[in-house]
């Protein structure tokens, strides 16, 4: 695909960098923009479109940089607004499109701006910006609604005011580092307004959204006695009142306006953990342009459920005009080369440690490459999270006394979170850090055998899963694939079986999540998921072929 190709983003594929796990230029153990800059012909050379930087903003790191605390500029622990710039221009050069993460939900407890709203008092229109309440009971001491943090714990911190007394509190759907912002002040419009401006006039090619379903609230703050994790759905026809609430469409209409108002097109995803029917509500023509397909990433190597949730997630988005997009992982939840290692439900973001059950790694990786063929094959946008071409497993064995991840210590040390999903990067079978960086003091552990991972020993290797990626993407943009009308070839009851079988463009996609082969239709195979995948014209267990008619 071509830089200057209009609607670009329909059949994408995103590779997104985590930037504390890319590379490492300086040798501090940390990934920075200098590290991504160079290592960014590996991702031209994938045949991604595109990357997504997580955030590289300036941050207490409270929440891996999701706790803002100046939203036009760089931490210096990643570089500076210049490497921002030179970053920009070389993915350019190489013909790959910059999507940045907007956090527009919450910021840090160190932004300028909460930090005066703590200074000043109740009722003040510094703490408008955000969402102050007195408490409830007997002296305010108990928090002014039941709702509780994504992180566990109640939703609320209380406060100390200046004259030492104990105060209002503020609402955080995160981590107590992490008040939420309140978007029924104009102010806040403008804020996020002007952050948009400045980083579209650098070159940005668009933004992915984070928790954008979050970020008004019903009024009046009602309870919600009920769990909200995973993809929202309604109870009894409601939405809880923190998420997915009218008054978001406005405001995605209005960074729409402005987005359309620079040459591009410059894009808006939207991390909206909904249902493909509510998801859809916000790409309809005048808001965003894609939202992540958080059904099908939560999905079990079950042919059925694929199935139900790809005729779903096309109807909804064809509806509405927009692409259906699909991810497998991402940088908050387990890697799908352990996740399918498994027999039965995974809780995606709870994590992993030592002495938990553990993934059957062969059987994980299998699964994944089926499923890496699977996604690719079905029409409109497909996102990547860095790592998985290397078919890298969820880290399991970290100590917990390096974890990082909030919820480790907000659980009481009972849910272990998503470092495991974090870890730096391999890009050579030897070295302090495997090529990460100069440093083996590398800020999360990467376990021993992370080399045998390595880019440099998979590149050149037929049987690897980074060739298979390569090859994957080559024939998917040669072929107009991802532009494709899926049609189904095999009887809904088939899938029960485990077979998928569909076309799209010039490909017949056949998937086997059974436990017996399948016949393969005819035609030549152009890729197979793993070597061993066809014998005699049959489709082994936990595979997925290409075929050409």
């Amino acid at each position: 695909m071509t830089h200057d190709d209009h609607e670009w983003w329909r059949t994408a594929v995103i590779y997104q960098v985590y930037p504390r796990s890319f590379a490492d230029a300086d040798g501090d153990g940390t990934g920075d923009l200098r590290g991504i800059t160079a290592r960014l012909e590996h991702v031209a050379d994938l045949g991604a479109d595109a990357i997504w930087l997580s955030p590289f903003y300036p941050s207490p790191q409270a929440d891996g940089g999701y706790d803002v605390a100046d939203y036009r500029d760089v931490d210096p622990r990643y570089g500076d607004l210049q490497d921002a710039d030179d970053l920009l221009e070389r993915a350019h050069t190489l013909g790959l499109r910059v999507v940045v993460d907007l956090v527009p939900n919450h910021c840090s407890d160190q932004h300028t701006l909460f930090r005066r709203a703590l200074a000043a008092p109740p009722g003040s229109p510094e703490r408008a910006l955000f969402h102050f309440r007195d408490g409830g009971g007997p002296g305010g001491d108990e928090p002014p609604n039941d709702w509780e943090s994504m992180f566990q714990g109640p939703a609320w911190t209380r406060v100390t005011e200046a004259d030492g007394t104990p105060g209002q509190w503020y609402l955080h759907l995160f981590a107590p580092e992490q008040p939420d912002w309140n978007w029924d002040d104009r102010r806040v419009h403008d804020e996020f307004e002007t952050t948009l401006r400045f980083w579209l006039d650098r070159g940005v090619d668009g933004f992915r959204v984070d928790v954008c379903d979050a970020i008004v609230k019903a009024p009046g703050l009602p309870d919600w006695p009920h769990a909200t994790h995973g993809v929202v759905e309604p109870v009894d026809g409601v939405m809880p009142p923190m998420w997915d609430q009218e008054g978001i469409h406005d405001v995605f209409r209005a960074w729409r306006r402005i987005l359309d108002e620079y040459e591009g097109p410059r894009i808006l995803c939207a991390e909206a953990w909904l249902p493909p029917e509510r998801a859809a509500r916000i790409v309809r023509p005048d808001e965003m342009h894609q939202a992540f397909n958080f059904a099908y990433l939560s999905l079990p190597w079950d042919a059925a459920a694929i199935r139900d949730t790809v005729d779903t997630s096309l109807a909804a988005n064809t509806a509405v005009g927009a692409p259906t997009t699909w991810v497998l992982s991402n940088h908050d939840v387990m890697r799908h080369a352990s996740r399918f290692g498994y027999d039965g439900p995974v809780e995606l973001e709870s994590g992993v440690g030592v002495d938990d059950p553990q993934p059957d790694r062969a059987l994980g990786l299998r699964r994944a490459r089926a499923a890496t063929l699977v996604m690719l094959g079905l029409p409109g946008s497909a996102y990547l999270y860095q790592g998985e071409e290397l078919g890298l497993p969820e880290v399991t064995t970290l100590p917990d006394d390096v974890r990082q991840d909030p919820v480790w210590e907000r659980s009481g040390h009972r849910t272990r979170g998503r470092d495991g999903c974090r870890v730096p990067l391999p890009w050579t079978a030897d070295g302090p850090s495997f090529g990460f960086g100069a440093s083996a003091d590398t800020w999360l552990p990467q376990p021993e055998d992370f080399g045998t991972f390595a880019v440099a020993e998979q590149t050149g290797d037929p049987a690897s899963t980074l060739e298979l990626y390569r090859a994957a993407l080559a024939f998917r943009a040669s072929s107009g694939l991802a532009a494709g009308e899926l049609r189904w070839l095999e009887e809904r009851g088939t899938a029960d079986a485990g077979l998928l079988a569909w076309t799209t463009g010039p490909v017949t996609v056949v998937a086997n999540t059974g436990t017996a082969p399948v016949a393969l239709p005819a035609g030549t195979i152009v890729l197979r998921s793993v070597p061993d995948a066809v014998t005699e014209g049959m489709l082994a267990p936990d595979a997925a072929v290409w075929i050409r008619a």
